[in-house]
């Protein structure tokens, strides 16, 4: 049985140095969350071991999300997986446009 993760959760790549925290998630949690090819795990204290290799994939800071926007996690250590959910790509969440202040 996989593990669900919900909001709040720290998750971190088992073939990468990318750790991610869930934003936004359904109320029954996500299931099929991977990085790399890999499922996420919960991440144990600590900071990642190693360091990004240059071109990371998955960048500091940068928030995912899935196409409907119902899942959401926030970079908190880069790497080189490549985040998914079922299969399906992540990407990178666009800034919303603030209006003018004229």
């Amino acid at each position: 049985m996989a593990t669900t993760f919900r909001t709040g959760d720290q998750l971190a790549s088992t073939v990468c140095t990318t750790r991610v925290i869930v934003v936004r998630a359904p109320s029954d949690g996500i299931a099929d969350l991977s990085c790399g090819g890999s499922p996420m795990v919960a991440a144990a204290g600590g900071r990642p071991a190693g360091a990004p290799a240059a071109g990371a994939v998955t960048l500091l800071g940068k928030r995912y999300v899935d196409a409907n926007e119902t899942v959401e996690v926030l970079c908190t250590a880069a790497g080189t997986g490549e985040l998914t959910l079922a299969g399906v790509a992540l990407a990178v969440k666009a800034a919303k446009v603030l209006p003018a202040s004229d």
